[in-house]
Formats: C-alpha cells, sequence, structure tokens
C-alpha cells in the first residue's frame, strides 16, 4: 500500500521516512496542500528502479531494430563476439 504523507512530515519526522524507505525498500509519497509535490526513496530503491529502467529500453530498441532488419545471431555467434571483444579466444 502507497505510503502518503504530508511534505511537513519530511522536516518534522525524517528519521521515520527514511527508515520507512529503507525497511520496506517502498517510496513515500509526499503532498502539498493535498497534491502530490514529491517521492522520497532509498538510494538502492533508487538504483534498481534506475537499472530497470535501462533494461527495459534496452530491450525496447533490440525489439525495434529486429523490426527493421531481418539480421539474426544464434547464442553461439554472440557468445564468440563476445569472447573476442574481451580478447579471448
Amino acid at each position: 500500500m502507497d505510503m502518503i504523507r504530508p511534505v511537513s512530515d519530511l522536516r518534522n519526522n525524517f528519521a521515520d521516512i527514511s527508515r520507512t524507505v529503507h525497511e520496506t525498500a517502498q517510496p513515500v509519497f509526499l503532498t502539498k496542500n493535498g497534491y502530490g509535490d514529491m517521492v522520497v526513496m532509498s538510494m538502492e530503491a533508487y538504483e534498481r528502479l534506475n537499472f530497470d529502467s535501462d533494461v527495459y529500453f534496452k530491450l525496447l530498441e533490440a525489439e525495434r531494430e529486429a523490426e527493421i532488419t531481418d539480421t539474426r545471431y544464434s547464442s553461439k555467434d554472440v557468445l564468440k563476439s563476445i569472447k573476442e571483444a574481451l580478447g579471448g579466444e
């Protein structure tokens, strides 16, 4: 369940909000005058969200490329290419 708190709680109850975002790994939504104003989350949650977003956009790019080209690579071809790029066999 989303945790929604007034933005004044950030100043008055910072330690509680910090503990909440770290223990639950969920964001806390802050309101100002009854309207959404900002979101507070732990660094770990932010990094995970950022990573998931990067992966999603890379997969989306790969799908778009697959739509415009007929070139396909086998897993063996990809593994061989990676090894060569890393200076391996």
